[in-house]
Order: C-alpha cells, then sequence, then structure tokens
C-alpha cells in the first residue's frame, strides 16, 4: 500500500468530534422548515452524473485547490436534504436521457428515446405523438406569469432540453433534415422548430445547435470554410431569423462569449445564445475567446430572468459531463462536473434560499467506478498502488465496466504504466469493448435547498421531482395550498437582523 499523508489535525480524535458537532447543530436548524411560496425554481441537471461521478469530482475539485480532495464539498454537498432518484423508463431498465427528461421536466415517466410524450408513444412512429403530448413545468411556469430560461452545454435541441417544449417521438429529430420523408409527410415537426413554435416567448435560451436553425449548406458564422458545420434544414427556413429574438424589444441574439458578455441584462427580456453549430466543447478544450462557460452562461440567464416580479424557472444542463463518460474520457467528464458545480455556486450567489427552490439532479448514471484501495490524496486520475495478482501488471483507479478504452497489446491486457493515462482524452481501461460505454442503471442523488426542499427526501420515483417544484412555487395543478398565502413568501421566523442582511446580500449581487 502506497504511503498516505495524514493532516496532523485529523490524528486528534478531537478533530472528529467537534466536526460531528458542528454538523449536527446545523442538522438541528433543519426542524424549521422552509415552508415559503418559492417564487423561483432553479433545476441543475448533471447529465449522466451519478453517484460515483460526484464523489470523484469532489476529489477533483479539492486536488485543483491543492488539497487531497476527499474532504472537500461541492456546493451541491451543503444542500441540506438529500434524496435518490429511481430513473428508469417505461420501457427500460437502464434509461436513456430522452426519456428521463421527460420525467423530471413533464411529471410523466416514458419510453426511451421520445420527449414530451407519454408512454403511449412509440419511438419513431409519428403517427403516435398527437393526443399523447405532455406539459413540462417550463410550461406550467410560463402559464403563470413567470419568466423561463433553458442553458446547456450541449445542442439546445439535445435530449435534455428539447422535453421542456417539445413533443417528439424521436429524440433524433434535431432538424427537419435528420427526419424520415414519412414523418415529415405525417405532419410531424423537428426539435429545433418546436423550441421556436411551442413556446415562442421562452426568455433565455442558451447553448449550442446553430446547424439545425439554418438552411442546409448554409455556411456556419464562426466556421464558413468547415461544410460539417454548415446548415442542415431542408425546409429553407433561417430559425434564428423566424424566432424574432433580434427584433423582439429588449430582445438579443449572441453567437459568442463577447457578444455575450457586452449584453448589460437589465436592458435584455429576450436571448437567443447559439455559440457552437453542435455541442459546446469541453470545459478543458473550450475557446475563451469564443465560447461562454457554463457558469458565465448561468450568471447572465438569472440576472435576465431574475427581473420579473413573478419569478422564473430555469433549467440549467451540464450536458457535457455524459458525453465524457460514453468517450470513455473521464477527465473530460468529472472536469465537466465541476464547472457545474461552480455554476450552481454562483447561482446561489444570485439567489435567496428564502425565496429560491435549487434543486440538483441527475438523468442517470454511467457504469464508471474508482477504487483500488486507493491511498489519501491520490490523483483520482492516477494509479491504484497495487497490480493485478493475476496479469501482474498496474492499473488506474478510474475504470469502465464497458467502452472504448478496452485495449489488448499481444493478447493482454495493456500496461498503463506505459501510457499518459493522466491526458485530458485518455481513454480508462474498460472490462467489456464497445465504441461507446453505457448508462448506468443505478439511481442517482436529488440534491435541494430552499423552499419546500424537504418533500425531495427518501428513495423516489423521478417524475416525482417537478411536482415538488411545481407545488412549491404554487404553478401548475397545485395551487390549493398556496390561496391563503398569495403574495411575497412570509419570511416571519426569519430575524430582522437576517433579513436585513439577506436583502444586502441581494443588492450587491
Amino acid at each position: 500500500m502506497a504511503k498516505s499523508t495524514i493532516p496532523e489535525s485529523e490524528k486528534d480524535p478531537d478533530f472528529w468530534k467537534e466536526w460531528a458537532q458542528r454538523t449536527l447543530k446545523n442538522a438541528l436548524t433543519l426542524q424549521d422548515l422552509n415552508k415559503n411560496v418559492a417564487k423561483n425554481i432553479i433545476l441543475f441537471l448533471g447529465d449522466g452524473m451519478g453517484v460515483p461521478t460526484v464523489t470523484a469530482a469532489r476529489i477533483l475539485k479539492g486536488q485543483m485547490s491543492g488539497q487531497n480532495g476527499e474532504e472537500t464539498q461541492l456546493e451541491m454537498d451543503k444542500f441540506p436534504y438529500v434524496a435518490l432518484s429511481k430513473t428508469y423508463n417505461t420501457n427500460a431498465q437502464v434509461p436513456d436521457s430522452a426519456g428521463t427528461a421527460t420525467a423530471y421536466l413533464c411529471g410523466v415517466k416514458a419510453n426511451e428515446g421520445t420527449v414530451g410524450v407519454s408512454a403511449a408513444a412509440v419511438r419513431s412512429q409519428c403517427n403516435t405523438t398527437q393526443g399523447n403530448e405532455v406539459k413540462s413545468i417550463l410550461k406550467w411556469a410560463k402559464d403563470a406569469g413567470k419568466s423561463v430560461g433553458i442553458v446547456t452545454t450541449t445542442r439546445v435541441n439535445h435530449a435534455t432540453p428539447s422535453a421542456a417544449y417539445a413533443h417528439c417521438v424521436d429524440r433524433d429529430w434535431y432538424s427537419d433534415g435528420d427526419m424520415p420523408p414519412e414523418a415529415l409527410q405525417s405532419g410531424c415537426k423537428d426539435i429545433a422548430r418546436q423550441l421556436f413554435e411551442n413556446i415562442p416567448d421562452i426568455n433565455v435560451i442558451m447553448g449550442g445547435g446553430r446547424r439545425s436553425m439554418y438552411p442546409r449548406n448554409t455556411p456556419d458564422v464562426e466556421y464558413p470554410g468547415d461544410k460539417k458545420h454548415n446548415g442542415t434544414r431542408k425546409d429553407g427556413r433561417n430559425l434564428v431569423a423566424d424566432s424574432g429574438k433580434k427584433s423582439f424589444h429588449k430582445g438579443y441574439y449572441a453567437w459568442n462569449r463577447k457578444e455575450l458578455l457586452s449584453l448589460n441584462p437589465n436592458d435584455v427580456d429576450y436571448l437567443l445564445g447559439l455559440f457552437e453549430p453542435g455541442d459546446l466543447p469541453y470545459e478543458l478544450e473550450r475557446n475563451k475567446e469564443t465560447d461562454p462557460s457554463l457558469t458565465e452562461m448561468v450568471d447572465v440567464a438569472i440576472k435576465i430572468l431574475r427581473k420579473n416580479e413573478r419569478g422564473f424557472y430555469l433549467l440549467v444542463e451540464g450536458g457535457r459531463i455524459d458525453h465524457g463518460h460514453h468517450e470513455g474520457k473521464a477527465k473530460q467528464a468529472l472536469h465537466e462536473a465541476v464547472e457545474m458545480d461552480r455554476a450552481i455556486t454562483r447561482a446561489g450567489l444570485l439567489t435567496s434560499i428564502y425565496d429560491t427552490l435549487t434543486v440538483v439532479t441527475a438523468d442517470h448514471s454511467h457504469v464508471f467506478s474508482f477504487g483500488g484501495y486507493t491511498p489519501r490524496g491520490n490523483s483520482i486520475f492516477g494509479l491504484a498502488p497495487i497490480v493485478s495478482d493475476v496479469d501482474q501488471k498496474p492499473f488506474t483507479s478510474i475504470l469502465y465496466g464497458n467502452g472504448p478504452g478496452f485495449k489488448l497489446v499481444n493478447g493482454t491486457r495493456e500496461n498503463v504504466s506505459t501510457v499518459h493515462y493522466e491526458q485530458n482524452n485518455y481513454q480508462a481501461q474498460s472490462a467489456v469493448p464497445l465504441s461507446m460505454e453505457t448508462h448506468g442503471g443505478e439511481d442517482v442523488a436529488i440534491f435541494s435547498k430552499g423552499p419546500m426542499a424537504h418533500l425531495l427526501h427518501g428513495v423516489q420515483e423521478q417524475h416525482y421531482i417537478p411536482h415538488v417544484m411545481a407545488y412549491a412555487a404554487c404553478i401548475g395543478q397545485n395551487k390549493d395550498h398556496c390561496r391563503a398565502n398569495s403574495g411575497s413568501p412570509s419570511l416571519s421566523h426569519i430575524s430582522p437582523t437576517l433579513a436585513f442582511l439577506l436583502s444586502v446580500k441581494w443588492l450587491l449581487c
């Protein structure tokens, strides 16, 4: 076993006892439940962010700041309530991101590969769409007069965000250029088109996906010489222009970081930001001149949305955590998770727990793990301290159950000590060879804080999440309990000093 460096303070039993006592005192404060009305509701969705990913991201965050890592707290770790979410789709034990998005956004479990439709709809069968549409919490919030927004590091018409506004029996129908002729002839609409037509006044939309918005062969504004980024639409429409965001009163369109950060949120009521033809790049590869970070997008989004006196609903997706895992690139995935945690921190500084319910969860997990009896402070991307007692070769702590990292050299497992296993795009070894690693089927965590956050407890079905959020905000079907508490949430149980400090914090932000 490799030698571990134990901080001197941790050798004293009083260190652990005092830590536990502080934690206990904090826990006792939770007996006074926050039953305020949630003026604002925010959902952070880490795509593919299973519990092992959360733990590994926590360690990475600490190691990035020079600590051992294990003792570090992610921002989501600080949330007072944690539950587990059962992620299966109606027709799948191990789910996909479309059926799960329908669950945690529309409150209805659905089939894999479908968005915004019930389980009566069949994937890729256009004629099963009509009559099986289900509305999302974004729509419930908009109907209640709230401002609404979507921020993602994937395409804005990818599986997760699309369930907030679209009703589509195939998650891959990004534009009409991606649809079979029979689906178009039967009257089904592509997801990009639905983004602007189903709920035409979404206040903030940010992510990637430009190529789905422009006519086929239209050169991309950022990569005009690269044909793979050209527009894909067959109908000849320019959805960016058609959306009216450019001509809206206080409406703006931005396609790069400079344009986004030059905006004064006080002068913006509607924002469409499309920063790449497809998905945004990984955080480790992001061009900091042209592409905003997830934290920057969240900052601008909240500053725009919070101007509405009735509050807002915001969906934020750290979507490329999932992509990193699918490619077997754990380093990319974990840095994406750390960046999402930064965005959660920023959102917390711009809002108050007294009128904002914030929920952090995942749609599903991955067959990602780390182990091997590594010592305290071991690099999360490093080697286990022992070699295999079967093939006598070292192995990394991080491994996948399946995926592209499976590799044989001269008929045996590759010796990882001969490769650069800490590089950004290293593909961790896997047990089963697949071109793309798969999702995992275990429960995922739900972290929550703010009004009614205590209702997210225990082990719950995934579709329960939006019903709690709607109940807290008095929107959708959950309104009867709010009639006696109409208007602003009561802060009567807060001391005058604390209320004053909260007001000052809001003004400073």
